[in-house]
């Protein structure tokens, strides 16, 4: 790694980091503080996030699209700034129709803000060393949660308006410094010429990545399992203590700091990346399997032993698929269109966001351990069907404009 590209990686590790601690804080005590501060009702709640985080959706590819026509350390830097300004005025936000601007433009510039800070990663850093950085980059941004989190656990114990407030501010003035540490950073070498009349739904008419975009967000559905599905299974279907949701968690979080770099070694180019989101498919389906037989284990002892077996499949199979899919993102777009093509294959997470949490606790409560099989098929499925799907995106792609 160059001195330049060190220096780049340490910046936008401190910006994730700072991020991260605001967000962990953040996430722990958002809830609470609407619904039993401010008096939301958890239907309302929801439907605000789920309509944030759809807007999020929307504004993903056109605000990735604007980081190509004024620079990606422009748009992040902005972005930031507006996720700053939305978390600090979310206190004044006290009926539902204010809740509802304000976490509607926190969605819009939080999903902005990643596929920006993507692009600004593509313009700083050399393909080869991309997937590295940006794994240096996740184990920081586990850190960050797990410290904020402390954070956060202080305001829930005090559980006070004042207490609540006071994490929002820290969040609003971690998205300023981040914003801040962005600044700092050089803009890299010039885009690649836009045509005039091109507008952010063109990336829809390169088939192959648009469908890789599709299996992606297939493979994020364990996005909701460690915050909401594997707590309310714990409580609700297996005879271990409550607090083993909090274990399950701790281990992921340790895992990705520890090893996430180490795993993102062994993804060099596009093939290599798809084979590890394939076997990060058939690693989550062993995590689901593993995690149905917790519904039926005859001892707390046992069912917590199986608990951690299961967590330790799903750390794995995380992180396999974040190394390839950050990698195929990469490798794949073409040359000077990095915001646009981040923004369509980054909208699977907001997508995750809305769909996932009704979906899976439907499908895993409901059913049980077929549910997390149905779960662990599906997600197999969709590593499986990534490695014909790359070669098809790597073989054909948008004429006129050359792929890196």
């Amino acid at each position: 790694m160059s001195a330049d590209t060190a220096r780049v990686a340490t910046t936008l590790a401190r910006t994730h980091l700072v991020n991260a601690i605001g967000d962990g804080a953040f996430y722990v005590t958002f809830a609470l503080y609407f619904t039993h501060v401010v008096g939301l009702s958890a239907t309302r709640f929801g439907l605000g996030m789920s309509l944030a985080w759809g807007a999020g959706f929307l504004a993903s590819m056109p605000l990735g699209h604007l980081a190509d026509r004024i620079g990606p350390r422009r748009a992040a830097v902005a972005l930031a700034a507006g996720t700053a300004v939305a978390v600090a005025v979310l206190p004044v936000a006290r009926g539902f129709p204010a809740f509802l601007v304000v976490i509607c433009a926190y969605g819009v510039c939080q999903s902005g803000l990643i596929a920006a800070r993507q692009a600004l990663l593509t313009r700083l850093v050399e393909p080869a060393e991309r997937t590295r950085v940006r794994a240096r980059l996740q184990s920081r941004i586990n850190g960050g949660l797990a410290l904020g989190s402390v954070v956060g656990a202080i305001a829930l114990a005090l559980d006070t308006r004042p207490a609540y407030v006071t994490v929002l501010a820290l969040d609003a003035v971690a998205f300023g410094i981040a914003a801040l540490l962005l600044s700092r950073l050089p803009s890299g070498t010039a885009p690649a010429p836009v045509a005039g009349g091109e507008r952010a739904l063109t990336v829809l008419r390169d088939r192959p990545y648009a469908v890789l975009t599709l299996l992606n967000a297939v493979m994020l559905l364990y996005m909701p399992l460690l915050s909401l599905v594997i707590p309310l299974w714990i409580v609700a279907a297996t005879e271990a203590p409550t607090w083993m949701a909090a274990v399950v968690l701790a281990l992921n979080t340790v895992s990705v700091m520890l090893l996430q770099m180490r795993v993102a070694r062994r993804v060099t180019d596009v093939s290599s990346a798809a084979r590890t989101v394939r076997t990060a498919g058939l690693v989550m389906l062993g995590a689901c399997a593993v995690f149905a037989v917790t519904g039926s284990t005859p001892s707390p002892g046992l069912t917590c032993a199986v608990l951690v077996v299961a967590g330790l499949l799903q750390v794995l199979a995380e992180m396999l698929q974040a190394a390839g899919s950050w990698e195929l993102s990469f490798g794949l777009a073409p040359a000077g269109r990095h915001g646009l093509y981040q923004g369509m294959y980054n909208s699977g997470i907001p997508l995750a966001r809305i769909l996932g949490p009704a979906a899976l606790t439907g499908l895993i409560l409901g059913y049980g351990a077929t549910g997390w099989l149905i779960l662990g098929v599906l997600i197999a499925a969709a590593g499986l069907a990534t490695v014909p799907v790359t070669r098809w995106a790597a073989q054909h792609r948008p004429v006129g404009i050359p792929a890196e």
